[in-house]
């Protein structure tokens, strides 16, 4: 599950704090979070641990006082509120992806690609935030639709000149090989490097 030039995230929502210490054991060093109160709870149980923390879930802004100077990567900068708490509450510059809507769902998170160019722009004020790059999310059971996303983001990632694309999960990670991601974000696969 590890392939050369991609960082693969271990989303470790699946997994207790002994499990991610097995992982480690075997050379697993980024985890990812999708709670807040889960990943505060992991990074308590791991800090002896030289660990990568990642937060790759939607993040509340009342949240973000809580975990930003234990996270060193965010997958999830969606809006420009949420880079003002971040401006107001970290330390030191957070790398971010910004996260982007490629499948047209409602329910999705992340910033329409037609106003990206804008976000950027607006971005660029607060010191606090390094953008690395942009991630998606795939759509369930539509490869179609899925392989567009992560196309685009890639297209998209060129045309910023970020170096960084964060995209696909254990369903479909092939695919965004396919499209040059640069970091996965992967879940159920490891389990079987468990004893």
């Amino acid at each position: 599950m590890m392939f050369d030039n991609v960082t693969t995230v271990c989303a470790s929502k699946y997994f207790n704090p002994q499990q991610l210490r097995q992982l480690h054991s075997k050379g697993v060093f980024h985890f990812g979070e999708n709670q807040a109160q889960s990943l505060l709870k992991k990074v308590a149980e791991l800090q002896d641990l030289p660990i990568h923390w990642h937060f790759i879930g939607h993040l509340q802004t009342n949240k973000v006082k809580d975990i930003i100077e234990v996270i060193d990567t965010l997958h999830t900068l969606d809006r420009i509120k949420l880079a003002q708490e971040i401006q107001k509450h970290a330390k030191r510059p957070i790398d971010c992806f910004i996260q982007v809507n490629l499948t047209n769902e409602p329910q999705k998170s992340g910033v329409d690609p037609e106003n990206l160019q804008q976000f950027l722009l607006e971005i660029k004020k607060y010191d606090k935030i390094n953008v690395v790059g942009l991630m998606t999310m795939g759509k369930d059971h539509d490869a179609q639709i899925t392989e567009e996303a992560f196309r685009r983001l890639d297209e998209l990632a060129n045309a910023f000149h970020l170096p960084y694309r964060s995209m696909g999960m254990t369903d479909d990670y092939a695919c965004a090989l396919k499209h040059h991601t640069t970091h996965l974000r992967i879940g159920r696969k490891f389990l079987e490097w468990l004893d």
